[in-house]
């Protein structure tokens, strides 16, 4: 562990300091945002009001359309002369979402970073192979300043060129690499093209995060780096990556969210309800530390549960994997769809491979959607077989019939270093 103290500190003890920092940032909010201000007031709500973790339900949710309203700096709790960095948000689906960070929130930053890379199984003294862009995206920055703080040695290869960060695992023989999943798999499948042994290659440990991700793609990038991948989950208006990160010992039981900074909530995604441990819903943060850019419950669209795990190395809560985004659910012929609940059907059949994406039309007033896969070997001769039988597995599992295509390995888009788009929604 990095912090050994903090990262088993008693729950008992971990909600006083929670409950301490909450009244703190709740305060700051109140005295230095007007939007926080504005919010309360019309609420009804003081500050005073927020005593502990419990009293959040009295706040109203902060949305990504409010970040965008108040573009670029509206929602900074410090003058910009102590701002010490700036990101943003891609501004794919209108206004970037600007955020700040102090000399301290970028401590903090590095700090959950160099936890999440020591509870993915990275040590003092290894190279990190960071694969993530740099910019004003927040994921190579983020995960070089943890990495300092943790005593590794960064090459800060940045995302695409693949060809190029091949020759670089195989020259610098770094032992951890992070990047997207998809990119992984990109990796993966193009050491098996050039014929490279990824026996010969020193990296161990794949921390794999910014979008969601299955069991599947972890087998296909474990098979195919010879790593063990785990997951790291973040988002920038809450800081980053290293909001949480799963451990590399207990894979597939959740990740640690280092809830001393980020308090988490779930929440119906129709009421806005808070929901108990255990029950899916949409995932809700409150900041506890930040300074520049403090949230009070801020709406992350993520589908997901959150639990204490009593046999686990750790008294931090955890999350589960992310579902998908509440954004982007599908509603097809009044079913509620993520493309992962495909991505499992897919995984299921041994013979296609988790390389797929999803096309939805319209077909006279009905939505309907059409999965395209690749199969493993390319046997052409059987993909009326494999076609029949991933329609019946889809229906079995998901309870909507949809169109399939096979393709040759290789015809569906890979990723490039960023984030991988899954739907292509053609209904305008």
């Amino acid at each position: 562990m990095h912090n050994p103290k903090i990262e088993t500190l008693p729950v008992e003890e971990l909600r006083k300091l929670q409950n301490q920092r909450l009244r703190q940032t709740v305060q700051r909010c109140y005295e230095q945002v007007p939007f926080y201000k504005s919010l309360f007031d019309e609420k009804g709500v003081s500050p005073g009001d927020i005593k502990t973790v419990e009293d959040l339900h009295l706040l109203p949710f902060t949305k990504k359309d409010d970040l965008r309203k108040n573009y670029p700096y509206g929602m900074f709790a410090v003058p910009m002369e102590e701002v010490r960095r700036i990101h943003a948000s891609s501004g794919t689906t209108g206004k970037p979402t600007v955020v700040g960070y102090t000399q301290n929130d970028l401590d903090v930053f590095d700090e959950v970073v160099a936890r999440s890379l020591a509870c993915a199984g990275a040590r003092p003294g290894m190279k990190l192979h960071n694969a993530y862009g740099y910019g004003l995206f927040t994921g190579g920055l983020g995960m070089h300043g943890g990495a300092t703080r943790l005593g590794m040695a960064v090459i800060p290869v940045s995302g695409g060129m693949t060809e190029r960060q091949i020759t670089i695992l195989q020259d610098f023989q770094p032992e951890v690499i992070c990047c997207t999943p998809s990119y992984a798999q990109t990796l993966a499948e193009t050491l098996v093209k050039k014929g490279i042994d990824p026996a010969d290659l020193a990296v161990k440990y794949a921390v794999l995060g910014a979008e969601p991700w299955t069991e599947a793609i972890r087998k296909q990038v474990e098979d195919g780096l010879q790593v063990t991948a785990s997951n790291i989950y973040g988002l920038s208006e809450i800081i980053g990556p290293g909001v949480s990160q799963e451990d590399f010992e207990e894979r597939g039981t959740g990740s640690y969210i280092w809830e001393d900074h980020f308090y988490p909530e779930v929440v119906d995604k129709d009421t806005g309800q808070p929901l108990p441990h255990g029950q899916e819903g949409v995932l809700v943060f409150t900041s506890l530390t930040k300074e520049a850019f403090p949230v009070l419950r801020y709406w992350t669209n993520d589908i997901c549960s959150i639990y204490y795990d009593r046999d686990a190395k750790r008294t931090h809560i955890k999350m589960s994997s992310i579902k998908g985004r509440s954004d982007d659910m599908l509603i097809i012929r009044g079913v509620n769809l993520f493309h992962t609940q495909v991505e499992e059907a897919i995984h299921a059949l041994e013979y296609l491979s988790p390389h797929y994406r999803l096309i939805v039309d319209k077909k006279g007033s009905k939505d309907h959607v059409t999965v395209e896969v690749e199969d493993v070997k390319g046997d052409t001769g059987s993909y009326d077989q494999f076609t029949s039988s991933l329609q019946h597995q889809i229906k079995n599992t998901i309870g909507l019939s949809m169109d399939v295509i096979v393709k040759t390995p290789g015809s569906i888009p890979r990723s490039e270093g960023g984030k991988l788009k899954r739907i292509v929604d053609n209904r305008g």
